[in-house]
Formats: structure tokens, C-alpha cells, sequence
């Protein structure tokens, strides 16, 4: 017999146009629309056509006007600069109409865009649904990003206004924003008309006179503006992700199909109800936040959590254990690196002791592959469902997962389980044939792409088509490689740039981590392919160790070379690997090892704009030149 699933996903895919249609009630329409799916421009589809809508209105006002004011729409935990403070649905809407009000004030309208680089702050939020409000186009900029990569951003956006902060903390660090912002306006070609600044405490930004607006001294005199009407295939916003010319690419997400895809995936993937505690513990920088901190929950009426800290660090790696406690949180969605830095830190979870969790539901993890072995830590230790998902910057929301709202199927430990309804996936090889079960290839997502997905790039159609249709006629190319079982079971071994050529066999290197990360001594890791003259590629392996680990490196070392061998095999030439303090990454976690590899490989390399932290890059190059890989640069190089 077949379950909720099967019949949703059948449906989907046989009549995406009734199926979305379906979903497409639980939002408030000013105008309904003359057809759900257009598809006379391929491959430029549109969701819900003639339609007229307001995304503000959908996550804040008309939960007021259905009796929720006064539930908590917002959470701010800040354990950095010690506040708690809870913000009412009806709070939300008096500060969101109020800036928007300033905002229009300032000459934003409909289509206009308006830059937010914000800290993680509730303002953040209300200034992205305020633009929504005036049916403007906002485009988030992770707070403290660089001058020169912000002034890309500000060319390329050409926004009006820029909403931003004084200041940003990050763990023990303070960050002063508004020289970065100065700076940026300096460098870039276009000059924004204003700024609006929000003063904290830790820092007062200077302003400057004529362009700068106090965000405190102008709310208090605003006048509140009402909700714009705006077509549902009208952008909502633009999120900038790094493209392969080091031109950042500004995906475009519309209004009506986002809303739509979010609110359904609230129910069927996450099994969450309206008014319940929702925490993505992400960064509104990043497009988790986009969907998870900000529109999803308040879409369907939940409670989020804003969260200024880390997962270790403020003050330990029992952070995320107490924010569930006190603050009753059913469901959290993080990143994989988040739980690996906690288990390197306190591998027991001795500091989970110290709480009550018997509230706490499920746990999600997304953002990078999710190695069994610390789904595996996260499950023996917390007693709840741990999800894998698989989704994209450009999805906007999950390609696969297993929808417990729907069907909750047996977990597969290193696969996010099955196509979510509305995603066509496929497994295509070389020469664009279907894979057999169990065969890597190209992970691709037959055309038309649901709602939600991104409808093209800003300014940018060709390179649209360029970037994600062209090697694959008919499909959107994720750029990620793995198989599908037998079963329907998606697996995500890598980015297609990670299968890498040894000897002429096609190996994954997430195969090879998902190995490493099994030893108990392994807190994280990370495998690149380094050039070898003989056979083409060989596996190189970087470990960070468990706190507390006294076995000798040495011994480690032999131990995850003789695993590779005996899990993968001969063929894979897995003889090499070294210990590492720390991996670099981008702020939202990912692990640069493309980075990695052009260092091991002696080939110049730009500075990723998203790195965490770049004197790690330094270590990295010490690491490697003293195993034989690499050749010390001078440091003023980095």
C-alpha cells in the first residue's frame, strides 16, 4: 500500500500544477492566480502567474489578524553580549511597518533594492520583511564581509538604502561594521542614497551627515506603511553565492512560489506545528536563514529563534543543549560542522547532562554532507530522529529528505533519504544516460524546478542558463555527484569537482572522508585530490582529532590508511594523510578544499571571501610543506 509520501511525490511530479495549486491555499492571496504553473518561456517557468501577494503580510500581519499577536514571533538569545528578549508577532508588525515607513521615507519602492548587512539581531529580520512590505528586493550581505566583496554586491544590486549596524560579535571578537560599510560605499561604482544604522551599545558608529539615518531616532517619528501588492513572480530577493569567475552570481527568489514551497515544507519535511518553537541555528546571511530563521517559521506561525553565538564557545560546547532547555525548542536545523565541533569538544556529551531535553523532537542537519558518524554521535546521544537533508543555495529548500510529516522511512546512515515531492531527481552519467541503482554520476533535477527554486539570476538570464542547464539539457545540474539505491535512497558523495581520477577509476573523496570521520580519535576531516605524475590524482587526508585523543599521530594515521583500504579498497591509493588543528571553512561552515587543493598542488589562489578565518590557510601551507606537499609563500601573500 502506499504511504502519504509516495502519493504526494507521484502527484507532483504527474500534476505539479494541481499539487502546488493545493498548497497554495494555506497563503492569503490579494489576487488569485490565472495559472499555477506558466510554462510558454522554457526554460524561464513561473509559478503562480496574475497572482497578487504581500510576503510580510503572510509571515507577520495576518497572524495578528488571526489572533497570535501576542505569541512570540521572535527569540533573541544572545549569550555574547548576555540578552534574552522575546518579540510578539504584533511587536513585529509595529517595528517592520515602522521601517518601512522609514524606508519609503528615503524614496524605496516596489523593485527598488535595499542591501541588509546585519549582525545576527531581530533587526536583521525586520529589515528584510520591511522591504518585503514595500514590495522592495532585499539582498543580505553577511555582516562583516569585506569591503572590496561588499562593494561587488553594491554594484551589482545598486541599492537604494543599505540597512546595517554599527558593530557585530563574533564569539569573543566585536566587529565594527560601519568602517567596512564606508569603506565599500568608497570603493563601489554605485552610491547608495542612504544608509540606516543600527547603534548597539558595544560600538557607535560615526555618521555621516545627509546620507546616514539613525534606526532608533527615525522609527520613533515613522510613519507605519502598509503592505504592497506585488506579483508573485516578483523577486522577493537576492542572495549572492560564489561563482567560478569570482564574480559572485545573485540568485533570484520570487514571492508567491517561495511562499508557497516554505509553508508546505513547515508541515510535510519538518512535522512542525504553528506556534511551536522553531530554531535554525544558521546565519540570516546565509540562505538557512533566508528560509529557516526568517520566512518559513514566520510563514507558518511558529515561534524562531535568533541566536548570536556559537556552538562552542559561548561559553562551551553545552551551548545548543542549553538553548533547547530554556527555551522549550521541539525542532532545531543545523549544520553538520556545528554538531562535529561540539563532539570534538565534549566527545561523551558530558554537558548534555546539565539539561532537560525531553521536550526536543527532532534534529535536522544540512549544509555539507553529513558523515554517519556524527549522525550516528548526535543519535546515541540525544534519543530523537536525526535527518539528514540535501539542498542548495539555489533550491532554496531541501531536494531530499526524509518528510516525517509525510512518512518517516528508515534511516540509511550517509544518505538524505528520498527525493522531497516536487523534485524530479535523476542520476545521469558522461554521456547524459541514466545511471543504473547504485552507480555514480551527475545528480541532476528534471525541469520544470518547483516552486521556491530559484527563478534566475539578477541581471543575469545567460549565465543563468550557463551555470545550471546547458551541460544537461532539460535539467538543473546540481554540481553534486552520488547514486540513488535501489530503494529510491539518494546519496551525496561530493561536488562533481570532488570525484577525483586515480589511475583512471573515478573515486569519491567523500566516500574516503566518510571512512576517516568513522575512526573514534576523528572529531572532522576533510580528503582532496593532489596531482600526482604517475596517476593522474591521489587522495590526500587532513584530520582534526577529539579533545583529550593521547594516542600518537603516527599510530592515527596508520589506522585511517589501513581503513580506506579495507573499506574502499587498493584501488582508491589512500597513503597519505596528516593531523591538522583546524580545517578551513566559510563562515557558514562549508570546508574550502578546493582552497585546500590549489595550495597542495603549488597553484595560485584568491583569498575565498567567505573564510572564516584566514590564518588558517597559513597553517594549511605549514602543514603541507612539511609532509612534502606545498611550498612556503611569503606570508604577505595570504
Amino acid at each position: 500500500m502506499s504511504n502519504a509520501y509516495d502519493i504526494a511525490y507521484h502527484r507532483s511530479l504527474t500534476d505539479p500544477a494541481e499539487f502546488w495549486g493545493d498548497a497554495a491555499k494555506e497563503i492569503s492571496w490579494y489576487k488569485p492566480w490565472d495559472k499555477v504553473l506558466d510554462d510558454t518561456n522554457p526554460p524561464f517557468y513561473r509559478w503562480f502567474t496574475g497572482a497578487l501577494v504581500n510576503t510580510c503580510y503572510n509571515a507577520v500581519d495576518r497572524h495578528v489578524e488571526a489572533g497570535r499577536g501576542d505569541q512570540a514571533a521572535i527569540l533573541y538569545d544572545s549569550p555574547v553580549v548576555g540578552i534574552v528578549r522575546s518579540i510578539t508577532y504584533r511587536q513585529l508588525q509595529d517595528q517592520t511597518a515602522r521601517l518601512a515607513g522609514v524606508l519609503a521615507g528615503l524614496g524605496v519602492g516596489k523593485g527598488d533594492r535595499v542591501i541588509v548587512y546585519m549582525p545576527m539581531v531581530p533587526e536583521a529580520l525586520v529589515a528584510m520583511l520591511a522591504s518585503a512590505r514595500l514590495g522592495a528586493i532585499h539582498c543580505v550581505v553577511f555582516g562583516g564581509f569585506a569591503a572590496a566583496e561588499l562593494a561587488t554586491r553594491i554594484n551589482d544590486a545598486k541599492p537604494k538604502v543599505i540597512v546595517s549596524a554599527s558593530c557585530g560579535i563574533e564569539g569573543q571578537k566585536t566587529i565594527a561594521y560601519k568602517p567596512l560599510l564606508d569603506h565599500a560605499i568608497e570603493l563601489a561604482v554605485h552610491k547608495p542614497g542612504h544608509t540606516v544604522i543600527l547603534q548597539r551599545p558595544q560600538v557607535s558608529a560615526a555618521m555621516t551627515e545627509g546620507r546616514d539615518v539613525d534606526w532608533e531616532a527615525s522609527l520613533a517619528t515613522a510613519v507605519p506603511h502598509a503592505c504592497v501588492p506585488v506579483a508573485a513572480t516578483d523577486p522577493l530577493y537576492i542572495l549572492y553565492t560564489s561563482g567560478t569567475t569570482g564574480q559572485p552570481k545573485g540568485v533570484v527568489r520570487d514571492n508567491g512560489g517561495h511562499m508557497v514551497a516554505l509553508k508546505w515544507t513547515m508541515s510535510n519535511i519538518y512535522k512542525v506545528k504553528p506556534g511551536e518553537v522553531y530554531w535554525a541555528a544558521s546565519d540570516v546571511g546565509w540562505v538557512v536563514g533566508h528560509s529557516y530563521i526568517v520566512y518559513a517559521p514566520l510563514l507558518h506561525g511558529c515561534t524562531t529563534v535568533v541566536y548570536e553565538g556559537k556552538p562552542v564557545g559561548t561559553p562551551d560546547a553545552g551551548a545548543f543543549w542549553r538553548m533547547i532547555a530554556q527555551h522549550k525548542i521541539e525542532t532545531l536545523f543545523t549544520a553538520p560542522t556545528a554538531f562535529r565541533a561540539i563532539k570534538r569538544e565534549d566527545p561523551e556529551a558530558l554537558l548534555l547532562k546539565n539539561y532537560d531535553l525531553g521536550h526536543f523532537r527532532t534534529l535536522f542537519l544540512a549544509g555539507e554532507r553529513s558523515d554517519p558518524d556524527t549522525l550516528q554521535w548526535a543519535e546515541r546521544h540525544l534519543h530523537v530522529p536525526v535527518i539528514d537533508h540535501w539542498w542548495q543555495t539555489e533550491t532554496g529548500w531541501a531536494i531530499a529528505a526524509n518528510c516525517i510529516g509525510l512518512h518517516s522511512f528508515p534511516v540509511k546512515h550517509g544518505s538524505p533519504t528520498k527525493a522531497v515531492p516536487g523534485w524530479d531527481v535523476q542520476v545521469l552519467d558522461e554521456g547524459h544516460h541514466a545511471c543504473k541503482p547504485g552507480q555514480t554520476g551527475a545528480l541532476v533535477v528534471k525541469l520544470p524546478l518547483p516552486p521556491g527554486a530559484l527563478i534566475t539570476l539578477w541581471n543575469a538570464d545567460q549565465r543563468f542558463e550557463d551555470s545550471y542547464l546547458y551541460e544537461f539539457p532539460g535539467y538543473y545540474k546540481t554540481a553534486d555527484a552520488g547514486y540513488i539505491d535501489e530503494d529510491g535512497y539518494v546519496y551525496v558523495m561530493s561536488r562533481t569537482d570532488d570525484i577525483i581520477n586515480v589511475a583512471g577509476h573515478r573515486l569519491s573523496t567523500g566516500a574516503m572522508e566518510e571512512v576517516l570521520a568513522s575512526h573514534p580519535d576523528v572529531a572532522e576531516c576533510a580528503v582532496i585530490g593532489v596531482h600526482d605524475t604517475m596517476k593522474g590524482q591521489l587522495p590526500l587526508g587532513f584530520l582534526v582529532l577529539k579533545a583529550g585523543v593521547s594516542k600518537s599521530h603516527e599510530q592515527i594515521l596508520k589506522e585511517v590508511v589501513t581503513l580506506v583500504r579495507e573499506r574502499i579498497g587498493p584501488v582508491a591509493a589512500f597513503k597519505t594523510a596528516t593531523v591538522v588543528k583546524r580545517l578551513p571553512k566559510t563562515r557558514s561552515g562549508k570546508i574550502l578544499r578546493g582552497t585546500m587543493q590549489k595550495i597542495a598542488d603549488h597553484e595560485d589562489f584568491k583569498m575565498p571571501a567567505t573564510i572564516d578565518d584566514p590564518a588558517i590557510l597559513e597553517e594549511i601551507e605549514e602543514d603541507l610543506t612539511a609532509i612534502g606537499y606545498a611550498k612556503a609563500r611569503e606570508k604577505t601573500d595570504l
